[in-house]
C-alpha cells in the first residue's frame, strides 16, 4: 500500500516536469500576483477600492482559473506537440493512468496555491467564506479539464488555447448566472438572497457533473489511438 502511494507520488511528480519544467512548483506562487498587486495598488493610493466578502470569489478564482487553463492545456496537447503522445499508449493499464497522474498533480498544485491566495487575501483584503473557497476551486477544475478537453480535440495547444478562452470569456461575462462556473451567490441581488443557497447548490452540482463528463469525453477521444497520431 504504501509502496503503490510512492509510486504515484514519483508518478504525479515526472508529470509535474513534463508539463511545466523542474521548477513545476513555481506555479502555486503565480496566482498570487494579482490579488499582491490589487493590495500594492491600494497601499500606495493608485486605488481607492474597499473590498467586502462578496469580491473575495473573483479575487481568488480569476488568477487561479487562468492558471488552471495553462496546465489543462499541457496535459495532453502537450504531449502532442512534443511528438511523445505514442509513449503514453505503451504505459501497463492505459494512457488514461497518465492523464490522470497529471490532473492530480495539477489539482494538488492548485489546491496548494488556493490555500495561499486565501490566506494572502484574508490577511491583506478581505475575508473569504468557504463557499467562496470551494466555488473558486471548482471554477478552476472547470478550466482545467476544459482546457484540456479542448486542446485534446484539436490536438494542439493553440487552438485549444483559443477555444478555451472563449469559455473563459462567456463565463466571466455571465458570472451573475447560475450556469457561469464564476457564479457567486454572495453577489446576487437583494431579491434574489433568498434563493441563494438553492441556486449555489444547483451551481455545484451542475459542474461536477460537467467536469466529470468533459473528462470521460476527454479520455474516450485520447483512446482513439489512430485519430490522434495521425499526422
Amino acid at each position: 500500500m504504501i509502496d503503490n502511494i510512492k509510486r504515484y507520488l514519483m508518478l504525479m511528480k515526472y508529470s509535474g516536469r513534463l508539463m511545466a519544467g523542474k521548477r513545476f512548483w513555481i506555479i502555486i506562487f503565480l496566482p498570487l500576483i494579482w490579488p499582491v498587486l490589487r493590495a500594492l495598488f491600494i497601499g500606495i493610493g493608485w486605488s481607492e477600492t474597499k473590498f467586502n466578502p462578496a469580491d473575495a470569489h473573483m479575487l481568488i478564482s480569476l488568477p487561479l482559473s487562468i492558471v488552471a487553463m495553462g496546465l489543462g492545456l499541457r496535459i495532453i496537447a502537450g504531449e502532442i506537440d512534443s511528438r511523445t503522445l505514442e509513449i503514453a499508449y505503451t504505459v501497463p493499464g492505459g494512457c488514461h493512468r497518465v492523464w490522470l497522474a497529471k490532473i492530480a498533480t495539477c489539482f494538488c498544485l492548485l489546491f496548494a496555491s488556493e490555500l495561499l491566495l486565501v490566506l494572502f487575501t484574508m490577511v491583506f483584503l478581505v475575508s473569504v467564506s468557504i463557499g467562496a473557497f470551494y466555488g473558486a476551486l471548482q471554477a478552476a477544475m472547470f478550466y482545467l479539464v476544459m482546457g484540456m478537453g479542448l486542446s485534446a480535440f484539436f490536438r494542439s495547444e493553440i487552438t485549444g488555447a483559443m477555444a478555451t478562452i472563449v469559455f473563459f470569456a462567456l463565463g466571466l461575462m455571465a458570472s451573475s448566472v447560475r450556469i457561469s462556473p464564476f457564479f457567486n451567490p454572495l453577489a446576487l441581488s437583494p431579491s434574489e438572497k433568498a434563493q441563494a443557497v438553492t441556486y449555489a447548490i444547483q451551481n455545484r452540482i451542475f459542474f461536477i457533473i460537467f467536469i466529470v463528463a468533459i473528462t470521460l469525453l476527454t479520455f474516450l477521444r485520447v483512446e482513439r489511438r489512430e485519430k490522434m497520431l495521425r499526422d
